[in-house]
């Protein structure tokens, strides 16, 4: 019953940021495999709209969503998005969400006060609200301790990962490396004996650029898996191999839908929460 109740809330949150389109999609709309079409899985694939009948995709947790191409790239991979709002920074809900989820996507924003790994403020620092704060403080660190399910940061939700295994973060890229300006794409190259190269399948990629901070220190447990060319960590991930917690510094959900490459992150993921339920 608690997952039939956390499922409804993360439909109708969905739908009130604006997803106006498919709005069923997100519990009838499977995506095909390899070998497979949409009408051929459609009749193969279990539901979850009855109470009776178990639920063959992962709830995927989505803390403090603050755009619809989270939420899309969730749906569109296999996932069924769940957002969680930080509200007043109540973290009431956490124990619930820790029980109930099958995966929790980190996503980006703004900055982390640099109290967390011991340094003064950056005045170039923009932090995020208290709420964000005070709620996914709580959230990631009770996910790393306390589960072992499937973990994926992007851009701030990468730098959270971090934060939450003690490691420490480059509060401006400009003010250190001299460059590295947002909005800039760029290359960035994968760690060969990496989960991550195992996932995109290629060693060396273009990137989307939207950030001014990065990770400096991975953290206890976290290794660096990916650079960029003038020596900025692009990706960081466990080095438990039986863990997926990867937390990478573009945004891939704004390049999966024109990406194959990119989108096999979000399916890499969703496999490993709905793995993550047997």
């Amino acid at each position: 019953m608690k997952r039939q109740i956390l499922f409804a809330i993360g439909l109708i949150a969905v739908v009130g940021i604006g997803l106006a389109s498919n709005r069923t999609s997100l519990a009838n709309d499977p995506v095909p495999t390899e070998g497979q079409t949409v009408d051929s899985q459609k009749s193969a694939a279990v539901e979850t709209g009855s109470p009776s009948q178990p639920r063959s995709k992962p709830l995927i947790g989505i803390s403090t969503v603050n755009g619809e191409s989270y939420v899309r790239a969730v749906r569109d991979c296999g996932g069924i998005p769940v957002i969680l709002p930080s509200a007043d920074g109540s973290t009431e809900l956490v124990e619930e969400y820790l029980e109930l989820l099958d995966g929790l996507l980190l996503p980006g924003g703004d900055d982390i006060h640099s109290s967390e790994w011991g340094e003064e403020l950056h005045p170039a620092a923009n932090l995020i609200p208290d709420e964000r704060y005070k709620f996914e403080k709580a959230l990631v660190n009770a996910w790393i301790q306390r589960t072992d399910k499937p973990l994926l940061g992007i851009c701030l939700g990468c730098q959270w990962i971090s934060v939450g295994h003690r490691g420490s973060i480059v509060q401006d890229i400009p003010s250190e490396f001299g460059g590295h300006p947002k909005y800039v794409n760029h290359t960035v190259k994968i760690a060969p004996d990496s989960r991550l190269l195992r996932i995109f399948g290629e060693e060396e990629f273009e990137v989307n650029s939207i950030h001014h901070q990065s990770v400096r220190d991975p953290g206890t447990g976290m290794r660096v898996v990916a650079k960029s060319p003038d020596g900025i960590v692009e990706a960081i991930e466990s080095t438990d191999p039986t863990r997926f917690v990867i937390g990478v510094q573009w945004h891939p959900e704004k390049l999966a839908p024109e990406s194959e490459v990119q989108a096999n992150l979000f399916r890499a993921f969703i496999e490993a929460a709905r793995n993550a339920r047997h």
